[in-house]
């Protein structure tokens, strides 16, 4: 295969950026805010415009996907050729909430381009790195010659991943054949910065509990019965102390079992990355940091798996004291996990290790309200590399790999696809997601553009599914 010509590509984007702008623009100005009823209905109108913009662009089939909530939409674009790999693109079109009031110097679904950025929600998360791909397939069309994709490129963008992704993983399950893919490509991520361009590799995945810790009917006079009954909110106390050892580690029994460590290889390429813990510091409003020996800070958010008390209470809170044994005590954890963990391993290991620990004349609930799995793309895996080839030549400079502390619905791709997760995007930290003046740099839009123009052309030519 001839590579693509990446003046070509170029000079496609740049005679088309100003119609791309505007349309993005029209997107952006529909307020699909998920986590709003009232804003259902255009919820609803953003998937009928993406599918519509989508079939303009030139793909044969999109349409837009009913769920029990909101709707998502799918587009197909078959390649022709039998032995072209199949490419999933994920994204959403729903938006966090905003409003002028918030703090916003402009009106947040009126799209305003000042100097080199583009202002509104959604601008980066994720209307503008979705609809990056519609320019850049057209670019990849035009720098080659094609009449399609070099690869069967298929898109689903979610409508309700502000809002948890309550139903997506019923409808992944649900149009599994359609969804069948080599490789799933997630375009609602970012970079390092504005001058570190990076590919992220993995997310870790989440697991949630609440304890209910029930003791007396009732709450009770500690002078009368104090120190002869066991107390719930002691109890949930010394398990909340009881969660790791002294060098921070987990301290459930079997909790790390199956974990995939960190190479070598990989603990070199994060430290390259131009940390600045203080500055990070700042940003979280800590005043120091604290977690697992052994592990840098970067290498304990991306790569280690966590347990967390997000919640502990019980008893007596008003004002002045009140000498009480309570009747019930909380607590809420949740845990972060890591590639190679199984969710139902580590929620098997919290049973058996609160079921130890709580006393005799204690009553408990434990429950699992929710779980992601962890995902993770080795570093040698031959799609990834295509990813970084193609955008090495976007941005001209060396690509760097981080990894995603957080958790997403890539996981339910992934698992029930059974194809490794690439993620590519190009917003950068000071873009504002969820916050106010939410915006995008467009000389990295255009770069997203430009690496989704090469990307098709490199993964036909390179990845070869079993292979």
């Amino acid at each position: 295969m001839t590579r693509t010509p990446d003046s070509a590509v170029r000079s496609y984007i740049d005679q088309h950026q100003d119609a791309f702008l505007a349309d993005l623009s029209e997107w952006l100005a529909i307020p699909s805010v998920s986590a709003d009823p009232e804003r259902a209905g255009d919820v609803r109108r953003s998937a009928e415009w993406l599918a519509a913009k989508l079939s303009g662009t030139g793909f044969p089939v999109a349409e837009v996907w009913e769920t029990d909530g909101l709707p998502a939409v799918f587009a197909e674009w078959p390649s022709g050729d039998p032995s072209a790999p199949t490419v999933l693109v994920y994204g959403h079109h729903d938006v966090q909430p905003a409003a002028k009031e918030d703090g916003w110097d402009t009106e947040p679904f009126t799209p305003t381009v000042i100097g080199e950025r583009l202002y509104a929600r959604g601008a980066a998360d994720d209307k503008g790195q979705v609809f990056f791909h519609t320019l850049g397939v057209r670019a990849h069309l035009a720098a080659t010659g094609r009449s399609a994709p070099a690869v069967n490129l298929k898109l689903l963008i979610e409508g309700e991943e502000e809002s948890g992704s309550p139903h997506f993983a019923g409808l992944v399950r649900r149009e599994a054949e359609r969804l069948a893919a080599d490789v799933v490509v997630i375009s609602d991520t970012g970079m390092w910065s504005e001058t570190t361009p990076t590919v992220c590799t993995g997310m870790r995945g989440l697991a949630d509990a609440q304890l209910d810790l029930y003791g007396p009917d009732t709450d009770i006079h500690s002078g009368s019965f104090g120190g002869a009954v066991p107390n719930p909110a002691q109890v949930a106390a010394e398990l909340a102390a009881a969660l790791h050892d002294d060098d921070r580690r987990v301290a459930i029994p079997g909790f790390y079992d199956g974990i995939v460590e960190l190479t070598e290889r990989e603990r070199e390429l994060f430290a390259e990355l131009p940390f600045d813990e203080a500055q990070w510091l700042r940003v979280a409003k800590s005043y120091g940091t604290r977690g697992e020996a052994g592990y840098t800070t970067l290498e304990r958010v991306w790569a280690r798996p966590t347990a967390e008390v997000n919640g502990i209470w019980g008893g007596y809170t008003g004002p002045g004291g009140k000498t009480i044994v309570p009747s019930s005590a909380h607590l809420k954890l949740s845990f972060r996990l890591v590639a190679g963990m199984e969710v139902e391993k580590v929620r098997e290991a919290v049973r058996a290790w609160v079921a130890e620990r709580v006393p005799e004349g204690i009553r408990y609930e434990l429950v699992f309200p929710g779980a992601t799995r962890p995902c993770l793309t080795p570093l040698d895996h031959p799609a990834l590399q295509s990813t970084v080839r193609a955008m090495g030549r976007a941005f001209g400079q060396k690509i760097l790999f981080t990894r995603e502390g957080g958790s997403g619905p890539a996981a339910d791709l992934q698992d029930v696809l059974g194809a490794p997760v690439l993620f590519l995007g190009i917003s950068v930290p000071s873009d504002g997601w969820h916050s106010v003046n939410e915006k995008v740099e467009l000389d990295l839009l255009a770069k997203g553009v430009e690496t989704a123009a090469y990307l098709w052309g490199d993964l036909a030519e390179n990845f070869r599914p079993g292979a």
